[in-house]
């Protein structure tokens, strides 16, 4: 979930940008990396159901491809979306949101990538967790959506070796049908005793991210490491698995000798039970919808791995801004980031690039691909989700009317609330959405709900 903190840090203020305007020529003829430019760039005003997948956005771009634009004429914002624009220039100023503190924010037509309304949109605050969508996007992109992680158990000379592969999801239960299988395997061999080791030196040891408090731990998020059992927060996740491991050999008669150690297996070793995680695809819907920072750091690590970058804090960024920036032309200015989870307090993205992600994710070509950062934003009023009744999310009189009309990504840390997303607007056409706001000394129940009032206002049921 979103880490909510209470310590009374708060970041430096980044220097507001000038405004501009920008008009699009012959907008459907530029490439993907051209549009997102001037996207961010666009950083002033324009104007004083819920998402079933992707296909609505292929079909809304589609539609859009083929309409014509006459060279160097930007159309005008439609009545729907110039009165959008107009209430949102009010509501950012609700004293919650504006008193103290910085607000940036944009809203985009998904299909013609149109700024409809912006403000201090490429100024670049702390994001919280809203960060999990650029590692979603790195990781479905290196990895790809139906890769799955390998858990294995290997024999040598008397030792059984849990090796660990980066599957947050590893259950208590898996781990016991692994035991079954090795037990059978073991007593067709007449062997009766074994040594327990773990292996997970698929990440170095572990470290604290540039803007961790160290009390995130056992709170918000565990050392990382490659193994681990149950989601639960521990300082050693991989010493846990081992000994849970170690019991259910026991329970099958086995006797395991002395305690569990950590060891390294080597390509001698004799498989004898594995276990295949979920699909990337599937762990990133669970990782927006939930907002797991465990999960979040891990695919950020198998993210540098395959891209051949070391698996660290310093590792999973430099993957994700290469495929960022590099694969889609997703600009990068004032982008400052230190993890995959968006914990650290030293991260710093603007609105329009939180945006631009989104985007990219709705663009008919990334599909199949990036298709699962769309399904797995948390819908409003969603039980189970971020945005979910017991978060206390669009409940109250000027955002009810969103209720599953939204999706959209969550991010809270202390002074530091996001909420980035898609819905339809009142004139039928997908938003995109990104707001992100630093500093309000208003509670956090005030700043969520006047979040939420501006996605409705998006949508267009708060009129």
């Amino acid at each position: 979930m979103d880490a909510v903190r209470t310590d009374p840090e708060s970041p430096s203020t980044p220097h507001a940008p000038q405004r501009q305007r920008h008009r699009h020529r012959k907008p459907k003829a530029m490439n993907a990396a051209a549009r997102r430019a001037l996207v961010l760039a666009a950083t002033a005003p324009v104007a004083g159901a819920v998402l079933a997948g992707p296909s609505a956005f292929a079909a809304d771009k589609s539609a859009a491809a083929a309409a014509t634009v006459p060279d160097a004429v930007e159309p005008p914002l439609s009545e729907a979306d110039s009165a959008m624009a107009a209430n949102l220039g009010e509501r950012v100023n609700n004293p919650s949101l504006a008193k103290d503190g910085t607000l940036s924010g944009v809203v985009l037509d998904s299909a013609s990538d149109k700024v409809i309304w912006g403000h201090n949109a490429s100024t670049a605050l702390m994001p919280a967790s809203n960060v999990k969508l650029a590692t979603a996007t790195a990781a479905l992109s290196e990895l790809g959506p139906e890769h799955r992680f390998t858990t294995k158990v290997v024999y040598s000379n008397g030792t059984l070796t849990l090796v660990g592969d980066g599957d947050r999801t590893l259950s208590s239960a898996d781990l016991g049908e692994m035991a079954r299988t090795a037990v059978d395997g073991l007593k067709a061999a007449g062997v009766t005793n074994v040594k327990v080791a773990i292996d997970d030196s698929l990440f170095p040891e572990p470290t604290m991210a540039e803007g961790w408090r160290p009390d995130y731990y056992d709170d918000q998020i565990s050392p990382v490491r490659a193994l681990s059992v149950d989601g639960k927060l521990s300082a050693d996740t991989a010493l846990d698995a081992g000994k849970v491991f170690a019991a259910k050999l026991a329970e099958r008669g086995v006797t395991v000798d002395g305690d569990v150690t950590r060891g390294k297996a080597t390509g001698g070793d004799v498989p004898v039970a594995q276990k295949l995680s979920p699909t990337v695809a599937e762990l990133v819907r669970t990782m927006l919808k939930t907002s797991n920072n465990d999960m979040a750091e891990t695919l950020l690590r198998k993210t540098a791995i395959k891209a051949g970058q070391p698996a660290t804090f310093e590792g999973g960024t430099e993957a994700v801004r290469q495929v960022l920036g590099q694969r889609y032309g997703i600009p990068l200015d004032n982008v400052v980031l230190k993890d995959g989870s968006g914990l650290s307090r030293s991260t710093r993205i603007p609105a329009a690039t939180i945006a631009a992600i989104l985007d990219n994710a709705t663009e008919p070509r990334n599909g199949y691909v990036l298709g699962p950062i769309l399904e797995g934003l948390p819908v409003a009023g969603e039980a189970g989700s971020t945005l979910g009744p017991e978060y206390a999310r669009f409940d109250d009189p000027n955002s009810k009317c969103a209720v599953n009309k939204v999706r959209a990504k969550t991010g809270t840390l202390t002074g530091a609330v996001a909420l980035s997303g898609v819905t339809q607007g009142k004139d039928g056409r997908w938003k995109v959405f990104s707001f992100v706001e630093n500093n309000s000394t208003a509670a956090t129940s005030q700043i969520t709900d006047a979040m939420d009032g501006l996605a409705a206002t998006v949508n267009g049921c708060w009129a």
